[in-house]
Parts: C-alpha cells; structure tokens; sequence
C-alpha cells in the first residue's frame, strides 16, 4: 500500500492520458507544493456526488496517478499543470482530509484476456462519424473533423487509448476504467457507442 495525495475531479483521467488543470483552492495548491517536492504524484479519481471545490464530494474508488509534466506558478500561490496519467489504482482506504485529501492506494494492474476483435467497435465509430457529420449538416454546423486512428501493440495500451479517443460520457469512462481487463474494457466501450449511435438517430429522426 502506498499513502498518496488525492484530487478528486469531474472528470475521469485514463492512463496515457493528457490532463490540463487550474489550481486555485488552498488545500490542493498545498498538495501540488508537497508533489513537486517530492516524486511528482498524486491520484486523480472522479467525484459520484457533489463539486470539485469546498469538499464534501462522494469519491469513487478507482483511478488513476497524475504525473506532473510541467507547470507554471501564478501570481498568489496558483498553478497552472499538464498531467499525464500513469498507472491505474484502487483506493483501499481514504485518510482524513488534512490539510488536502489523502488515501491509501494500490496499483491495479490489468489482467490477461484473450484478444478482443475490434472489428465491430471500429465499424460503430465509422457509424457515429457519418451520423454526425449527417447532424451537423442538418444543423447548419461544421462537420466535426475525423482524426485518424492510431492503434498501439499492446492489447491494455490499445483498450485505453480507445476510451479517450472515442465520444464517451464520464460515467462511461469510468466503467472502462474499471473493467477488469482489455476485452471486457472493448466490451463496455462498444456498449456505451450503441447508445451514442441510437442518442444520434434519435436527433436525425
């Protein structure tokens, strides 16, 4: 078990990931001062209940270490960051809130599971691309640009880099975050785009 700090967020960040922040609230002005003194990390997890800002949230337990890459100090204490997300973890046990949030925590590794065709979650984004490029145009609004994708080897990377690269809601994130392992992973990413793709022919209809 390791002793981290803690920042809970709107938002899921997923390993690999890219996460900018603005920091203005005291306590965890304080945590970054105490991460960049030492190795540069804290955990980042996603707020159920409540805001971002007083404390008071309702905290999941599963997510994922922040990496400062690099950052700027305002005027009065402020930071600006980049963050990249590292490894996923799992809460075992939330310490008091003093002076910023902090848990215990351990590395939640994936486990192994056989390949998963990614054959129809490919076909569901080429549908989800058409069908919005149909909706913009009928709205009278710029079809949204198509960025090609870029598939790593590795199956884990590859189930990750699919959930930030596709159009998921926190919540669904969330849940492919917490899939046990890479196909389960494909399986909820694949779950969540039917219900994008139907939200979209609903708007056409």
């Amino acid at each position: 078990m390791t002793e981290l700090p803690m920042f809970p967020l709107g938002r899921v960040l997923l390993p690999g990931e890219e996460l900018p922040l603005r920091i203005f609230e005291p306590r965890y002005r304080r945590m970054i001062e105490h991460a960049l003194a030492t190795d540069g990390r804290f955990g980042v997890v996603l707020i159920e209940r409540g805001s971002e800002v007083g404390g008071g949230e309702v905290r999941t337990d599963v997510g994922t270490t922040a990496v400062i890459d690099r950052y700027v100090r305002r005027m009065g204490g402020q930071f600006t960051l980049v963050c990249r997300g590292g490894e996923r973890i799992r809460v075992t046990r939330w310490l008091p809130d003093a002076p910023y949030p902090m848990a215990e925590v351990e590395v939640w590794p994936d486990v192994q599971q056989p390949a998963a065709d990614l054959v129809p979650l490919l076909t569901q984004r080429d549908e989800i691309v058409s069908l919005a490029a149909r909706l913009a145009t009928a709205e009278g609004a710029r079809p949204p640009r198509i960025v090609p994708l870029d598939l790593p080897e590795d199956p884990v990377e590859r189930s990750y880099y699919l959930a930030r690269v596709l159009p998921l809601s926190e919540a669904d994130r969330h849940r492919a975050l917490a899939a046990s392992g890479p196909a389960d992973r494909i399986h909820l990413i694949g779950e969540a785009l039917d219900d994008v793709i139907a939200s979209i022919r609903f708007r056409l209809s």
